[in-house]
């Protein structure tokens, strides 16, 4: 599936707008944290980090996009550093054919959920869990003063993720949302 373009500017001003490391870890996304699916891989600013903290034998990453111009790029900089613990597929059927149900530990979803289904997108990432398994959101802050991030006509308010999750199955912890500065909040949930 396709998720409405917001347009992505130069790499190194687009990873200038996330703190990664502190998204990563307030999102728990750590050593141990198992077999992991993110969707839509963009430039790889979260999954190539990612990928460096998976030491674990059952760590795993496993990320797509429908665009092949991103999945070139996330290629060429895992390569460029050796990483062993990540595969970057392309997929235009929001990698249903990627993945197997009820086989991943956690799903990532960020800054994705502003497309036109975000539900599909929750339903795909509850099915792909294992019970006890967790889905970490984030996406940019409903504030028309972010210096990026799609148009507020179609930007999620942090309460819209928080409904259309618990609608699709999940409980989300009691610390959603986080405060993920300088741009960004963040839910986790968990399949039951």
């Amino acid at each position: 599936m396709k998720i409405r373009e917001s347009g992505m500017p130069d790499v190194g001003y687009w990873e200038s707008l996330f703190d990664i490391a502190e998204v990563l870890d307030r999102m728990e996304l750590v050593q141990g944290v198992g077999r992991v699916v993110e969707f839509g891989c963009g430039y790889g600013s979260f999954s190539i980090p990612l990928a460096r903290r998976l030491q674990s034998a059952d760590d795993a990453l496993l990320t797509f996009d429908i665009d092949a111009d991103m999945v070139r790029i996330t290629r060429d900089r895992a390569r460029r550093e050796d990483l062993e613990k990540i595969t970057i597929e392309q997929s235009s059927r929001s990698g249903q054919e990627l993945v197997a149900p009820r086989s991943v530990d956690y799903v990532m979803l960020f800054n994705i959920l502003h497309g036109e289904r975000p539900a599909e997108l929750l339903d795909l990432a509850f099915g792909w869990l294992r019970p006890g398994g967790r889905v970490g959101v984030i996406h940019w802050r409903y504030d028309p003063e972010t210096p990026r991030g799609p148009s507020m006509a179609v930007r999620p308010r942090p309460e819209e993720l928080l409904h259309q999750m618990e609608a699709a199955g999940f409980r989300i912890s009691a610390e959603s949302p986080l405060d993920l500065p300088p741009y960004h909040y963040g839910i986790l949930g968990y399949k039951p």
